[in-house]
């Protein structure tokens, strides 16, 4: 393994301690609508390999498919693979295709990057929400991507793998 980081993020972000949760992405210069402002890297696991990982590698996947995940694969990589981009009800970024994540309209400088997990995540989770927004949630889940208010308004931003599960319904 090299010490390259498995992700990138943009010159224009940092990252630093966040009210929302733990550290966040943020922007440090000001960012326009459609730049890319990071894209997620790593190994890829099935569902049963990620399954085996996951504890000792602290949620740092991404699914990228029906049963494929992206993630370091160790703890040395875990936080050269992390995007820090956190939940918010009302999100700035978003996701494009399923590792790259574009800002969804300008952001100023100082603003946290963060995205709705409905738009990435298939999962079971359901964790109290602390994006703080006016439209807040209260509580996200893994499968809020179901919610059609959430849907509609996703339009043309949901991951690959959720979008397909959207059309198939």
């Amino acid at each position: 393994m090299n010490n390259r980081p498995l992700s990138w993020r943009s010159p224009k972000t940092g990252v630093k301690a966040s009210p929302i949760h733990g550290r966040g992405l943020f922007a440090v210069e000001n960012i326009a609508a459609g730049e890319v402002v990071a894209v997620k890297g790593g190994y890829i696991y099935d569902g049963a390999q990620w399954a085996a990982a996951r504890e000792r590698l602290d949620a740092s996947e991404i699914q990228i498919g029906e049963d494929l995940f992206m993630a370091p694969a160790d703890v040395a990589e875990w936080e050269g693979a992390m995007l820090f981009t956190n939940h918010s009800c009302e999100p700035n970024i978003a996701i494009e295709g399923q590792i790259v994540f574009v800002a969804m309209r300008d952001i100023a400088a100082g603003e946290e990057l963060v995205h709705d997990w409905a738009t990435t995540d298939d999962s079971d989770y359901e964790i109290e929400c602390r994006c703080g927004t006016p439209s807040c949630r209260g509580v996200i889940t893994g499968q809020d991507w179901r919610r059609p208010e959430l849907q509609a308004r996703y339009a043309g931003w949901f991951c690959w793998h959720v979008q397909r599960r959207i059309d198939a319904a």
